[in-house]
């Protein structure tokens, strides 16, 4: 196993007055982050005090959560120290949301040197110069998107918490574009119908959807390729919709995103679809392939068919989305209907996002550091699975094969 150390000074420490030499206390930075939109921050002050039982100290930039809800002294008072943000840079474990913003040429690469420890959203096949940008620096990477989804790993599953986030936002914003209330309202003026809402894919995010939906007094029905999410989507008062698609296979995956489906198996999705999506007022997906483009499940002949004024909510966006009329970060009137492609969703409600990214980052530094001593054991499956960089190389086989290297010998 390289040096993860964090590229501590090996000089030997001053004795105190008793004439024993204090063992160094590893630090936790975290630097403000820089990325656009991005409003989250990776340590909240509910979490410092946890760090610090691990022997650990924390620095934190400046003004890094301000745009969270969380000042400089909230830190202070939970004994987190302020710094700049090359303090940040230079402790031993860096904590952030996005790894060096998400780019590989960002001025933040520089900042990093051998034997440190990356933690956080590296985005690690659809982005590998981030990775190979880290390895270059001789820093050790761990992307939390691989944390793998066993009951052990739960605390530190970040797309899980983000993605409850999102599925709330999305119906938010639906419910905001759409001219309609949600609920049934029976008045003195006559009764008024509730919405009907149509969930695409019954994940973390889309059961989020349709809880929220459900709150909001809307009548919702839902749809996945996994048979096994039907008990889940009906527990919460939704209509699982049935699209036998005889493919085979139930799409299961074994990490954070359902498999790929086949052209033909998409095409029979679609057709299926068409009139459910028709006669819905809002239809929100949320259906994703990690390392992959969205698959397209909602076609232009599907949005065309809906009445004017409905509104669909693309939580696939960033990955060039589920509908096909879906344009990220923009909404694209069709017909009178609105196709809204928001990104980074988790980030429009920074705090909360960042008190249950915080909370994961906590767990998950717990396998990083003990007793005041940095030292991963690179046979825990968490860690395994997760780690993407070391001893200034890229490790992961699936972010090498994205950068066009040769699999690493086992």
């Amino acid at each position: 196993m390289g040096d993860l150390s964090g590229g501590r000074s090996t000089e030997p420490a001053s004795a105190d007055a008793s004439g024993e030499v204090p063992k160094a206390q590893p630090t936790i930075g975290v630097p403000g982050e820089t990325a656009v939109g991005e409003r989250r921050v990776a340590i909240t002050p509910s979490v410092v005090g946890a760090i610090a039982k691990l022997g650990a100290r924390v620095v934190v930039e400046a003004g890094a959560g301000e745009t969270a809800g969380f000042p400089d002294a909230a830190y202070l008072d939970k004994g987190a120290a302020i710094g700049t943000r090359e303090e940040a840079f230079a402790a031993d474990v860096v904590a952030v949301v996005q790894v060096i913003s998400a780019d590989p040429e960002s001025s933040d690469a520089g900042l990093l040197r051998t034997g440190q420890v990356v933690v956080g959203l590296a985005a690690p096949f659809a982005a590998p110069a981030v990775a190979a940008a880290v390895a270059a620096r001789g820093a050790t990477l761990f992307a939390l998107e691989l944390v793998p989804r066993t009951t052990r790993a739960q605390s530190m599953d970040v797309l899980s918490s983000q993605a409850n986030l999102a599925g709330y936002r999305a119906v938010l914003l639906a419910a905001q574009a759409l001219p309609k209330v949600f609920p049934l309202l029976t008045t003195a003026a006559g009764t008024i119908a509730p919405a009907r809402v149509f969930v695409v894919g019954a994940g973390v995010a889309g059961l989020s959807a349709i809880a929220t939906a459900r709150r909001l007094g809307a009548v919702v029905e839902a749809y996945d390729v996994r048979e096994a999410a039907k008990e889940e989507v009906q527990s919460l008062g939704a209509r699982f919709v049935e699209l036998p698609l005889d493919t085979g296979q139930d799409g299961s995956g074994s990490g954070a995103y359902a498999t790929a489906m086949g052209e033909d198996a998409l095409a029979r999705q679609r057709e299926l679809m068409l009139r459910t999506v028709a006669a819905s007022d809002v239809v929100i997906t949320t259906a994703q392939v990690q390392g992959a483009r969205a698959p397209v499940l909602v076609t232009e002949e599907m949005v065309a068919a809906m009445s004017p004024g409905s509104v669909v909510v693309d939580l696939a966006a960033e990955q060039g989305g589920n509908c096909e009329a879906t344009l990220p970060g923009r909404t694209v009137d069709v017909g009178g209907v609105s196709v809204i492609g928001p990104v980074n969703v988790p980030s429009s409600v920074p705090h909360h996002a960042s008190l249950m990214y915080a909370r994961n980052v906590a767990s998950f530094l717990r396998l990083l550091v003990a007793d005041g001593v940095i030292a991963p054991d690179l046979e825990d499956d968490i860690l395994a699975s997760s780690l993407v960089c070391r001893d200034g190389e890229v490790v992961n086989e699936r972010v090498r094969h994205a950068l066009g290297a040769e699999e690493v010998s086992t």
